[in-house]
C-alpha cells in the first residue's frame, strides 16, 4: 500500500485521537470541509503546505501523516529531543540514563 493510501486513514485516526471533528480540522488547516473530506477518503492528496498545517493542527511531526513513520512523534516530544541535542555530551548522557533504565525495566517486565 502506498503512502498516499495511508494519508487519509492517518489523518482520520489522529483527528479522532485529538477529539476533533472534520469541520474543526478543516477550519484549523484553512480548507473547506469538503476538501478535508477528500483528504480523508484519499480522493485528494494535500499539498506540502496543507500537510504541514495538518501535522501542526494534530500536534505531530510531518513525517507521520505523509511518510513511512510507523510511530507518531508528537511535537512536544520532538521539541524536547531538539533541546536535548543542544546539550553538552556529558549532559546528554545523564538525560538518556533515565529513559534507558526505564526501557530496560519495561522490557524485562514483559519477558517475565
Amino acid at each position: 500500500m502506498s503512502n498516499t493510501l495511508n494519508i487519509g486513514s492517518k489523518i482520520s485516526s489522529l483527528r479522532k485521537t485529538k477529539d476533533r471533528s472534520q469541520s474543526q480540522l478543516a477550519k484549523n488547516i484553512e480548507v473547506s470541509r469538503e476538501i478535508a473530506g477528500r483528504y480523508k477518503r484519499n480522493d485528494a492528496v494535500p499539498s506540502i503546505d496543507v500537510a504541514k498545517r495538518i501535522a501542526d493542527a494534530l500536534d505531530v511531526s510531518l513525517d507521520y501523516p505523509v511518510g513511512n513513520a510507523e510511530q507518531k512523534i508528537y511535537k512536544i516530544t520532538l521539541g524536547r529531543i531538539q533541546e536535548i541535542n543542544k546539550l553538552k555530551d556529558t549532559d546528554k548522557n545523564l538525560v538518556y540514563a533515565f529513559p534507558d533504565a526505564f526501557i530496560t525495566k519495561s522490557k524485562l517486565q514483559n519477558v517475565l
